[in-house]
C-alpha cells in the first residue's frame, strides 16, 4: 500500500510542528502524489531551498513511496500572517 495523505500529514506536524498544514492528494490512481501548504517556525532565517530540503527531510521514509511532491507553500508564521489576516480574503461579517 501507498503512502496516504494522513501518514504525510502525521509526519510533518510531528516533525515541524507547523502552525498551518494542508496536504492535498493529487494521485488521480496514479502512485502517491501530493501538494504541501506548510508554515512553520522552523523555516525562521531559511531560503527557500533550504525550506523545501527540511520538509523532503522530514518525509524521508515516505520519500521512498511518493511519486510527486509539490510544495506549494513553505512560509514562517510571519510571512503567513499578512496573507491570511488580509481583508480582501477574509469574509465579512457584515449584513
Amino acid at each position: 500500500m501507498g503512502v496516504t495523505k494522513e501518514q504525510v500529514e502525521a509526519s510533518l506536524t510531528s516533525k515541524l510542528n507547523p502552525v498551518h498544514l494542508e496536504v492535498i492528494d493529487t494521485s488521480g490512481g496514479c502512485g502517491a502524489s501530493f501538494v504541501i501548504e506548510i508554515v512553520s517556525e522552523q523555516f525562521e532565517g531559511k531560503r527557500l531551498l533550504e525550506r523545501h530540503r527540511i520538509v523532503n527531510a522530514a518525509l524521508e521514509e515516505e520519500m521512498k513511496e511518493i511519486h510527486a511532491l509539490s510544495i506549494k507553500k513553505a512560509q514562517t508564521p510571519q510571512q503567513w500572517k499578512p496573507v491570511s489576516q488580509d481583508p480582501a480574503t477574509t469574509p465579512s461579517t457584515e449584513a
